[in-house]
């Protein structure tokens, strides 16, 4: 999944995407009085492992997140920042009570890592429903966003993330 995942991030965002070495999940980020991992905790740990020549690294981990003030949360990013993370957990059929259905899983890993990436180059929440940018408070939120940016998300990240585009100005 992780492989396809890959291919899927730098298709979508045109840059080289690799895979780093399996992290272990840091010692104190476990809150036992939710059953849960404390992602911003999980996120700094992250960035300390962000090699120099990364644009943005993504943290994977199947495992269920939350941050103080939220139940859980899918992911957590650095909005303009480097570093962001996405939960398998909630994105599995299993933790529902149905089937696995690994096609739904990466559609929804798909889904949600462009959106954490997307904080990190900047992009807020979307008011368009479709939009992978919109807000997503429970998992049919997830499966009901589109699996792209819409129109205006687009040129804002298109603005952010091609910084070798030549400029009228500097056309030969």
């Amino acid at each position: 999944m992780l492989r396809k995942l890959q291919v899927h991030l730098r298709d979508t965002f045109s840059v080289p995407a690799r895979i780093m070495k399996t992290m272990s999940v840091p010692e104190g980020s476990y809150e036992r009085s939710r059953n849960q991992y404390n992602s911003t905790r999980i996120l700094r740990e992250i960035l300390k492992e962000t090699p120099p020549d990364a644009i943005k690294i993504l943290g994977i981990v199947d495992r269920d997140l939350c941050i103080p003030i939220l139940t859980f949360v899918f992911g957590e990013a650095q909005l303009g920042g480097v570093a962001s993370i996405v939960a398998l957990a909630r994105l599995r059929q299993e933790f529902y009570g149905l089937s696995p259905d690994d096609g739904i899983l990466f559609e929804r890993l798909c889904k949600e890592a462009l959106h954490e990436l997307g904080h990190n180059f900047g992009l807020i929440h979307c008011n368009d429903r479709e939009c992978i940018m919109y807000l997503s408070n429970t998992v049919r939120d997830v499966d009901r966003k589109g699996t792209t940016y819409c129109g205006s998300c687009d040129s804002v990240l298109y603005l952010k993330t091609d910084p070798w585009r030549v400029q009228p100005w500097n056309r030969r």
